[in-house]
């Protein structure tokens, strides 16, 4: 892969929630320029528009066909990240997208062989593990401080979507696991590597739900899951997820068990998420960050690792590979609830590097 020697030119396609805290962070990034955007409906790209600066594209293929362009950040709904991702990558464009990067993994390997013939980067998120907080207890967990690590809790308690998004549907309809469910297992995979198999059970617990203006819809995917995630090196997952439970103590946390010690995560998106760590038997004691942690998410951390990593010609962190086990993963839990078995996980995939101050 070629390095690029100016900044990278990035346009956004997909202008919803999401895309105005990428547009804000992308904004103070060196690198990279953010040149315009499009959307399935013209007048919120013009919002954008207004708000950022660039150029407004009426559609995808008006992005593909500027030479200006080097990259497009994906933002659409989830289920058009497949076609629009193999369109940019088809117009030689470099491609950054959201969660989850396919709904089979069958999809999913196909756009890594499309990225690798192309000789593009190809990279996804979610990106959390590159936060001020993972990173640092990444670095307590690879000096050895837990001694053999053998269980490991992962909770998502992700509230009702209804309550705060004006179009929850699509959300309900992939379900907790490809909307959510890609943090943890993201970032667990990248601490430890690939997942060898998954067993899986899950339900619909509420299914009746109401819209903020009093618009009533109805699920049927299951929107409490828990799942048991063996990783090939030997430490045992338990997840824990739901579109329900908000305010939970257990919240976003995980925490990870060791023959010596253990490691508590206060929450696997936030970048500045409390990290504690305590000896066996002993109480928790706060862990120091590796430097002042970024308040919140920074969502486009993986658009601006992106654009470094083609500037300096190496492999970007958050690689087509990895996403593309973490949908084998989640297929293989929605395969096992349906089937009551252990699934397989053949995949593998590279594991990122920390980040350089990590």
């Amino acid at each position: 892969m070629s390095k690029l020697k100016k900044p990278l030119n990035v346009a956004i396609i997909g202008c919803g929630n999401i895309a105005t805290r990428y547009s804000e962070q992308i904004q103070r990034y060196t690198h990279v320029n953010l040149i315009g955007f499009s959307d399935i409906l013209e007048e919120r790209a013009k919002l954008f528009v207004a708000e950022y600066g660039g150029k407004l594209y009426s559609c995808l293929d008006d992005i593909l066909s500027d030479p200006n362009i080097d990259a497009v950040v994906n933002l659409t709904i989830h289920h058009a990240h497949v076609d629009i991702i193999t369109r940019c990558l088809m117009a030689g464009k470099h491609v950054h997208t959201e969660k989850p990067f396919a709904m089979t993994y069958r999809e999913a390997k196909s756009l890594v062989e499309i990225a690798e013939r192309k000789k593009l980067h190809l990279s996804s998120a979610p990106i959390t593990y590159m936060g001020e907080a993972q990173q640092t207890a990444w670095k307590v967990i690879r000096e050895g401080n837990l001694g053999q690590i053998r269980l490991i809790y992962s909770e998502i308690n992700h509230g009702r979507i209804e309550k705060w998004h004006p179009n929850p549907e699509p959300f309900y309809d992939v379900g907790i696991l490809w909307d959510v469910g890609p943090y943890p297992i993201t970032m667990l995979t990248s601490f430890f590597g690939r997942v060898a198999s998954v067993r899986g059970f899950g339900q619909v617990i509420h299914a009746d739900r109401k819209t903020a203006e009093g618009r009533r819809f109805k699920i049927t995917v299951p929107d409490c899951i828990f799942a048991t995630i063996e990783l090939e090196q030997g430490p045992l997952i338990r997840l824990s997820a739901n579109f329900y439970a908000k305010g939970s103590k257990q919240g976003g946390s995980i925490e990870i068990h060791g023959d010596d010690g253990r490691l508590f995560i206060g929450d696997f998106q936030n970048f500045s998420a409390p990290v504690e760590y305590a000896g066996f038997g002993d109480d928790y004691k706060k862990v120091p960050y590796l430097r002042k942690p970024y308040e919140g998410i920074e969502f486009a951390r993986g658009v601006q690792d992106l654009s470094e990593s083609i500037l300096n010609g190496r492999p970007h962190r958050a690689s087509a590979k990895h996403a593309a086990h973490v949908v084998e993963v989640i297929e293989g839990i929605n395969q096992s609830i349906k089937t009551e078995k252990a699934i397989e996980i053949t995949s593998d995939f590279i594991p990122p590097t920390p980040m350089d101050w990590g």
